[in-house]
């Protein structure tokens, strides 16, 4: 049965999305099903590197390495892309043993790559929780694909991951994979003049890098003040405190952008 607009949770609420246009039609489509009106302002971009000679003289040797650890999609298309660049077959993933988060893992496998497992956390810390219960992960290799950041500091997440795989004892490769770039605020004159005059009841972030871009458009913490802060999972949220927001909306299943859109509109529902 097909439910009238104004029933739904989020009717009539206009929600910022700020992450990369590839995300942010993901999210927006969840956001809609709750009857909100998303607006998108991507404050970051995800695209391919500059150069990419280091990469591929680690992709080189891809076959070297005992762990593969991909903890986003845009890292596994961006290895995915140079591979074939290099005319290597991407069966060349299968020689290491892999991880991936929540449903990037699907990916792989469609293309007959395996999976050896999907933290139950979908999260780098939940990658860790994992290779802690494996015996002799010690002085084993473990590749990391991660962005390389222009124009906004690398969030905590990614040093935390590496120390703590280093932590583990494993000797970690980190591998620049694509660029994760702030945009240009004059792009967002019309978002932001109704986020000032309180027409934004919400601003959804899914990353520690939105935020640091978001803060880097605004002048004070008077622009936004009308808007409540969503944050997708605790990392992210946890590092939005720290920059200053004061967040109201955590979702708890972090694993999809379903997930998050369930939780937005509880919140609203339930009126706290």
């Amino acid at each position: 049965m097909l439910t009238p607009s104004v029933q739904l949770p989020l009717y009539g609420k206009r929600i910022l999305v700020t992450a990369p246009c590839n995300y942010a039609a993901r999210l927006s489509q969840h956001l809609i099903l709750q009857g909100a009106l998303p607006l998108l302002m991507p404050t970051i971009e995800t695209c391919y590197l500059e150069d990419f000679t280091e990469l591929d003289q680690t992709l080189q040797r891809i076959d070297t390495f005992d762990w593969i650890a991909f903890t986003s999609r845009n890292g596994i298309n961006a290895c995915l892309q140079r591979l074939q660049a290099l005319q290597i077959s991407p069966s060349v993933l299968n020689n290491s043993s892999l991880c991936a988060i929540g449903k990037d893992a699907e990916g792989l496998e469609k293309i007959g790559i395996n999976v050896d497992f999907v933290p139950g956390e979908p999260s780098p810390q939940g990658i860790i929780d994992e290779l802690k219960k494996i015996p002799d992960i010690a002085e084993l290799s473990i590749l990391v694909p991660v962005p390389k950041f222009v124009g906004i500091p690398e969030p905590n997440v990614i040093s935390n991951f590496v120390r703590g795989l280093e932590k583990l004892g494993m000797r970690v490769t980190v591998a620049p994979s694509y660029i994760t770039r702030a945009l240009d605020k004059t792009l967002y004159e019309i978002e932001l003049n109704l986020m000032r005059q309180g027409k934004i009841d919400a601003i959804a972030f899914s990353s520690t890098g939105e935020v640091e871009a978001f803060l880097s458009m605004v002048t004070s913490q008077e622009d936004y003040k009308q808007c409540l802060i969503a944050c997708f999972g605790p990392y992210t949220a946890a590092n939005a405190e720290k920059l200053g927001l004061n967040v109201s909306i955590v979702a708890q299943d972090y694993s999809s952008f379903a997930g998050y859109a369930e939780a937005i509109a509880a919140f609203f529902q339930d009126g706290t």
